[in-house]
């Protein structure tokens, strides 16, 4: 047994030395993935060169690293680098000394080598780590020339937040390239790998001012540089390039380009347009500090041009570097609830599949909708008001609540989430039931960048774009090939977005929305105030914005033309400064035609205001055959064949255009009159009816105790 043991342990010791001598050479030190330089459309650099694991990181040989900075890192980090063989016995013997005498680690004795292994193969700071930096770095000065050891060390230091290497730090803090650093700048990256976070650039300038010239003066001690050169050095004031203007144009994007480009590719063209972007950039930060006081601080922004799907400016936050603000989150592809940026698709396909026309009257007055459980959904605007008889014209543009749900009803939710999904809205993934009618209000999730590319397919007349952001990627055109809905119907809802007039009751004639030349567009705002939306197009251009908080938290009454409005706003002008963007097309086979505004009929001597429509032949022939269409006498609450649960009382309410002569009968007994009445729910099975010269409406209910629940999907009032 005993000699079992004896030959295990010296066969354990065998395979250590073993294990020791193998040397490590330099390929353990290539750069993981390869650094990505990008640059814009026209081939200007964004910037940034970016790492395959998040980090801001350029790899340069070392002939491109200022021998400054080289001397100072190597006398400040491992003064006796060029004469041990990876361990320094002397300063391992300082350290353990100032140990033994303060209590505490005061200084880690470690050499460049050492310090290398720890980088490289992420090794904790710990007894046991020092013991593998020390056999690591053993094994690393085998196998690797001392050249080849500094050029790796100098390329994995860290510079401060993601950023690693030398060049990385030179670009970000100075916009000059690691070969140009002076003594001034060498002394100061050479101070930040000490203790990267307490010597922030950003945030503890003094501290990291005070080990500045610390080095100096060291240096000079050292006889490494003379005395004109330290006093130069130590005087010189350094200005710190703020973060934005650094390694970080569209940098959310450039992270995410990074993740998919093919190994071994070092520069990739975007589509992105560099001026552009950091107008938008700075547009944004202007705006979100304007709305400050009133609890914003993010905002998101994409452009897309039309013809080509390119994406010529890409905001992920307006300050990617403020980790306070979250500024790394990405709100082009958050998921975040739309508020009412649907409604266009919901009017295009109702009128594609002639539920309602041009022409249709839709009711915009307080209706509520039975929800299983003795619940009650009553959509309403954020206003509280509401606008009686109204033509989809001025529903969508006003972004009306209760006519969207009227016609969501009427289309069914699965048919509209259906064209949703052909629109490129994939992430409304659950079943129709879960969002119920408030799908068209913003009850599902989507991104900014899906909105983008579905208000580009309307701009297109409904043929699909597939959004480009490297030359690389695949054409615009989606390769379905298919169009989404009705090219004709497609620009009846862009001449309704584009309807200032028509959208004047809620946004005023001259808002942030119309703009000096022809425009779509539509803004959303979510629950809460939490999300503000405002998306919309030219013949050129798609833009859409998003301001709010990415941490969810409220806003102080921030709408979607108070909030992203001004963004988009500013976008689209600037867009424009090149070239003034042409007229929408005419929906094709349209005419615009007389009608009269509150009936939808042919005008005649009672219409007291006569309005223009485009309608199509089947509108035309329709109106001619029914000239004279009237409100029919309806029941909007409860409907027929609801179910409650006992007790509790809700309103029995008539559709619009209806008030005072209205007259309520339960089961036959009279139960009040006007426009809606109280009804008690009691068990059991009972017939509703109204009553005035126009005719009678009838819905029956049960109030029973087996009333099943399921999820709604949407916001309901109890």
């Amino acid at each position: 047994m005993r000699r079992r043991w004896v030959v295990a342990l010296a066969s354990a010791v065998v395979a250590g030395i073993a294990f020791l001598a193998r040397p490590i050479g330099p390929g353990a030190f290539a750069p993981s993935g390869g650094a990505l330089t990008f640059v814009d459309r026209a081939g200007l650099p964004l910037g940034t060169v970016l790492s395959r694991d998040t980090e801001l990181t350029v790899h340069v040989p070392l002939r491109a690293v200022s021998p400054h900075f080289l001397t100072a890192i190597v006398a400040v980090e491992d003064a006796r680098f060029a004469h041990h063989h990876g361990v320094d016995p002397a300063a391992l013997a300082r350290a353990t000394a100032e140990v033994l005498r303060t209590g505490h680690i005061v200084s880690g004795g470690s050499t460049i080598t050492m310090q290398l292994a720890r980088l490289r193969y992420a090794l904790p700071r710990t007894l046991w780590g020092k013991l593998e930096e020390i056999a690591l770095a053993l094994r690393i000065e085998a196998g690797t020339s001392k050249t080849q050891i500094l050029e790796a060390y100098v390329n994995r230091l860290p510079m401060g937040g993601n950023l690693v290497g030398v060049e990385a730090g030179a670009r970000t803090y100075f916009s000059v390239p690691a070969g140009d650093l002076d003594w001034a700048q060498a002394a100061f990256l050479a101070a930040l790998p000490n203790d990267p976070s307490a010597l922030d650039p950003y945030a503890h300038r003094a501290a990291l001012e005070r080990r500045r010239r610390a080095i100096v003066a060291y240096l000079q001690l050292r006889g490494v540089i003379g005395a004109d050169d330290a006093r130069r050095a130590a005087a010189e004031q350094i200005a710190v390039v703020p973060r934005r203007e650094g390694i970080g144009d569209a940098p959310q994007l450039l992270f995410r380009l990074a993740a998919s480009t093919p190994a071994g590719m070092e520069r990739v063209r975007t589509t992105i347009d560099r001026d552009l972007q950091r107008y938008v950039e700075n547009a944004a930060q202007e705006v979100v500090a304007a709305l400050g006081d009133r609890s914003v601080r993010d905002a998101a922004a994409i452009v897309v041009d039309n013809a080509t799907g390119n994406v010529l400016a890409y905001l992920g936050s307006p300050e990617y570097f403020d980790a306070r603000s979250l500024g790394r989150n990405d709100g082009v592809t958050a998921l975040r609830q739309p508020g009412s940026t649907l409604k266009p698709f919901l009017y295009e396909l109702a009128f594609e599949r002639r539920t309602i026309r041009p022409a249709t009257i839709l009711e915009d007055v307080p209706t509520a909708y039975a929800i299983p459980g003795a619940r009650i959904y009553a959509p309403a605007d954020y206003s509280g008001e509401f606008e009686g008889p109204v033509r989809p014209r001025i529903a969508l543009a006003d972004s009306l609540n209760v006519p969207a749900v009227r016609t969501l009803s009427a289309v069914g939710v699965g048919t509209f989430q259906s064209r949703l999904h052909a629109l490129g809205f994939v992430h409304l993934d659950k079943p129709a039931a879960f969002y119920g009618l408030g799908l068209t209000l913003g009850s599902g999730e989507v991104t900014l960048e899906e909105l983008a590319r579905a208000y580009a397919t309307v701009a297109r007349g409904g043929r699909p774009v597939r959004l480009r952001y490297r030359d690389a990627d695949p054409a615009a055109n989606d390769s379905r090939g298919m169009r989404v809905g009705d090219e004709a119907t497609w620009a009846l809802v862009t001449d309704m977005l584009s309807d200032a007039h028509a959208r004047a009751r809620a946004f005023g004639v001259s808002s942030l929305l119309r703009l000096p030349f022809p425009s779509a567009v539509k803004t959303g705002t979510s629950s809460d105030f939490r999300d503000t939306w405002t998306v919309g197009f030219t013949r050129d251009y798609t833009v859409a914005t998003w301001v709010g908080n990415f941490d969810g938290t409220p806003m102080q009454r921030i709408t979607g033309v108070t909030g992203a409005a001004p963004l988009w706003n500013r976008i689209m002008l600037h867009l424009a400064e090149a070239r003034e963007p042409g007229p929408f097309a005419p929906p094709r086979g349209y005419a615009r035609r007389a009608i009269c505004a509150t009936s939808g009929t042919i005008p005649d001597r009672s219409c007291e205001s006569v309005v223009m429509e485009w309608l199509d032949p089947l509108d035309r022939r329709a109106l001619h055959a029914a000239p004279r269409r009237t409100l029919a006498l309806g029941i909007d609450t409860p409907h027929d064949g609801a179910r409650y649960l006992p007790g509790g009382t809700i309103l029995m309410r008539a559709n619009a255009a209806f008030g005072s002569d209205v007259r309520w009968l339960v089961d036959g007994r009279p139960a009040g009159s006007g426009a809606h009445a109280p009804l008690a729910l009691r068990r059991g099975s009972h017939t509703i009816e109204a009553q005035n010269e126009r005719g009678v409406a009838i819905a029956h209910v049960i109030v029973a105790d087996d009333v099943s629940t399921h999820r709604t999907g949407f916001t309901v009032t109890r």
